[in-house]
C-alpha cells in the first residue's frame, strides 16, 4: 500500500470522528505554541542584552579608583581618586594590546537653555572616548583634541537631554548654562538606549575634560591631574585579557605598589560581565522551551491513548483487510501516517498561535520576542517525531492482530 493511499485512508478516518480528531490536536496544539512562544521570549531577551553589550563599545575595559587604607582604616573603592591622566598616556604608549584611552571625570548638574532646565549626568572626557564607545553625533560634530587643549566651553548632547531642553529645534550653535557656566552646543550625540544595567545612555552632557576639572566640576587639590576612571579599549577582542593583564601590570609599576599589597585601582573586563548575562539568558531561553516541551509529551500521550482506541474500535476492519490481503506492513503503515497526520495538523495549527502569540506578548507585556525559522522548524519537526514514536506502539499492536481473532471480535 502506497504512502498516498495510506494518507488519504487515514484522513478519511479522521473526518469520521472530527470532534475527538480536533481534542487530540489540542494538545500538540498548545505543545507546539508554548514551545514557539516560550524560545521566542528567551531568543529575545538574549538579543536585547547583545544589544546593550553592543551599545556600550567595542573590547572596552574599565578602569576605576581602588580603595585607600588611611590612618588604619580601609576606605570603599573610589573613595579617593587614584588614577590620572598621566595614567592614561601611560596606557596608551606602553601597552601594545590597547587602541584607546580616554580619560573621565563624571558628576551631576543642572543644564539650562531659556526657560527649560534638566537634571543630568555631566562627564568630562578626550575624544577618544567617542571612539572607545562606538558613538558618533547625529548632527553637528564632536569636540577635538585642541578643545581639550584649550578648555573650550563646549558641548554634545544626549538625546534625553536635547528631548527635554529644545523639544523640536536644532540645538547645535546654541548656548546652554551647565552649572551657570555657558556652553556652545557642538552636537547631538547618537542615541544609546538604555544600559544592561538599565540606565539611560542618552541622558548625558559630554565636555572637554579639561573645562569639565577646571570649570564645572572640579578636580583635587592635591593632585589636579587625578581622574575618576579611565576608559580602555583594547585592539581586538582576542586581546581583551592580555590587555587586562598589561593594564595591571603598568598601573602597579607606576603607582609604585609592592608585591603582596592591594592594588589601589580595579579593573573590569565588561566581556566576562556580559558573556555570564548572555549566558544566563540563553540557559532561560533553554529552559523555557524545555518546560514547554512537556506540553508536547503530554500531546503525544493523548495521541497514543485515542489510537489505542481507534485501533480497538476498528478490529475487525483490520481483520477484514488482512483476510483480503492487506500486509502487516499495510496496518503499520496506515495507523502511523494517522497519528502523523495528527501531529502534523496539530503544529501547523501551533505555529500559526506560537507566533500570534509571541506578537501579542511584545505588544502588551512590552516584552522583546524573537521568533526565528530554526524555532518553527523545530517545533514542526518535535511535533512529528512525536506521532511517530507515539504512534508507533498501536500502529504495532493493530498490525500484528490475529486476523481470524479480528473478524470474530465483538
Amino acid at each position: 500500500m502506497k504512502i498516498l493511499t495510506s494518507a488519504k485512508i487515514a484522513l478519511k478516518a479522521l473526518r469520521v470522528n472530527r470532534l475527538r480528531s480536533a481534542l487530540t490536536m489540542l494538545g500538540i496544539v498548545i505543545g507546539v505554541a508554548a514551545v514557539i512562544s516560550m524560545v521566542a521570549v528567551g531568543s529575545g531577551a538574549t538579543a536585547r542584552i547583545q544589544e546593550q553589550i553592543a551599545s556600550i563599545g567595542s573590547n572596552v575595559i574599565i578602569v576605576l579608583s581602588g580603595s585607600i587604607t588611611q590612618n588604619g582604616i580601609r576606605l570603599g573603592a573610589g573613595a579617593a581618586q587614584t588614577l590620572t591622566e598621566d595614567d592614561a598616556k601611560a596606557i596608551a604608549a606602553e601597552c601594545p594590546a590597547v587602541a584607546a584611552v580616554s580619560p573621565t571625570v563624571r558628576g551631576g548638574g543642572q543644564v539650562v537653555y531659556g526657560n527649560n532646565n534638566w537634571s543630568t549626568i555631566i562627564q568630562g572626557v578626550t575624544p577618544d572616548y567617542l571612539i572607545i564607545r562606538d558613538q558618533g553625533v547625529i548632527a553637528g560634530a564632536p569636540f577635538t583634541m585642541q578643545d581639550v587643549d584649550a578648555a573650550a566651553k563646549v558641548a554634545l548632547l544626549g538625546q534625553t537631554v536635547v528631548t527635554n531642553l529644545f523639544g523640536g529645534a536644532d540645538p547645535v550653535g546654541q548656548i546652554v548654562r551647565i552649572k551657570n557656566v555657558p556652553f556652545v552646543v557642538a552636537g547631538v550625540l547618537t542615541p544609546k538606549g538604555q544600559s544592561p544595567s538599565g540606565q539611560d545612555q542618552d541622558d548625558v552632557v559630554l565636555i572637554p575634560i579639561s573645562t569639565a576639572k577646571k570649570k564645572v566640576l572640579g578636580s583635587s587639590h592635591a593632585n589636579v591631574n587625578s581622574v575618576g576612571a579611565l576608559l580602555v579599549q583594547a585592539a581586538g577582542p582576542s586581546l581583551m585579557h592580555e590587555a587586562q593583564e598589561e593594564i595591571e601590570k603598568l598601573l602597579r609599576q607606576r603607582h609604585r605598589i609592592q608585591p603582596g599589597q592591594d592594588d589601589d585601582f580595579t579593573v573590569r573586563n565588561l566581556e566576562d560581565v556580559f558573556a555570564a548575562q548572555e549566558t544566563s539568558a540563553r540557559v532561560m531561553a533553554i529552559l523555557l522551551g524545555a518546560i514547554a516541551s512537556v506540553s508536547l509529551v503530554v500531546g503525544g500521550i493523548g495521541i497514543m491513548n485515542i489510537m489505542l482506541v481507534s485501533v480497538t474500535e476498528r478490529t475487525r476492519e483490520i481483520g477484514l483487510r488482512m483476510a483480503i490481503g492487506a500486509k502487516t506492513r499495510d496496518i503499520l503503515g496506515q495507523f502511523l501516517v494517522e497519528a502523523v497526520t495528527l501531529s502534523l495538523l496539530g503544529g501547523v495549527v501551533g505555529i500559526a498561535l506560537g507566533v500570534a502569540a509571541s506578537v501579542l506578548i511584545s505588544h502588551f507585556a512590552q516584552w522583546s520576542t524573537l521568533v526565528s525559522p530554526g524555532a518553527i522548524l523545530m517545533a514542526f519537526a518535535f511535533s512529528a517525531l512525536i506521532g511517530v514514536f507515539f504512534g508507533y506502539y498501536p500502529a504495532r499492536k493493530a498490525a500484528f492482530l490475529d486476523p481470524i481473532e479480528a473478524l470474530h471480535y465483538e
